[in-house]
């Protein structure tokens, strides 16, 4: 689950990460990692989406709320399959036996674990759509914070493009700002965001 997850913010992010910026390109002799490079004409830099998610202090709680929410209606559904499966169980032996009174009885427990399956489907439904909310709201929560920090960032900087890396098949590790990236995020982060509450994230 958090492997799909930083996958999806991956994926999210490479929109979010190809800026068209300042035209502006100041000097530069020799460039370190934080201040990118210029390639004609162009200054231009990248961040490591991968490093991001697994540093930044909102993605890794949030997903690790994810997961812990995944693997508690994983296990629900897991606990409520076992229960049905031995009610059927029950119910096959019992009508072995001729332990029904009437074939009404055994109907009526039929049709009585025909609406524990029921239930149990729409309930694994409702668990697999929450789930799927709390991520994409979790997503586009990132995003923004994302946008946020490098329209800031990059008020400074004026950087003509901020790529995402996992587009880029081979860069020069200048133009890497992943770091000063994931530092700024986590300061503001851990600035702005309350003790108990995870989803402010500007």
């Amino acid at each position: 689950m958090k492997k799909n997850i930083f996958c999806a913010i991956a994926l999210l992010a490479v929109a979010g990460l190809f800026n068209a910026c300042n035209n502006s390109t100041p000097k530069m002799d020799e460039p370190s990692a934080s201040e990118g490079a210029q390639v004609g004409g162009m200054r231009i830099a990248y961040i490591e989406i991968d490093s991001l998610t697994a540093q930044y202090e909102f993605a890794k709680e949030n997903s690790l709320e994810l997961e812990k929410k995944s693997t508690n209606a994983r296990n629900t559904i897991q606990s409520k399959s076992q229960q049905l499966e031995k009610n059927v169980a029950n119910f096959q032996q019992k009508l072995q036996n001729n332990g029904f009174t009437s074939r009404e009885q055994a109907e009526s427990a039929q049709a009585a674990l025909q609406r524990e399956q029921n239930n149990l489907v729409a309930l694994q439904q409702r668990l697999e759509s929450e789930l799927a909310n709390e991520q994409a709201k979790f997503l586009q929560a990132f995003q923004d914070s994302l946008d946020h920090f490098l329209s800031d960032y990059n008020a400074d900087k004026k950087f003509d493009l901020i790529l995402n890396k996992a587009a880029i098949l081979q860069a020069d590790k200048r133009y890497d700002i992943t770091e000063e990236v994931i530092n700024g995020m986590n300061r503001r982060y851990k600035k702005n965001a309350a003790p108990a509450d995870t989803t402010k994230t500007n």
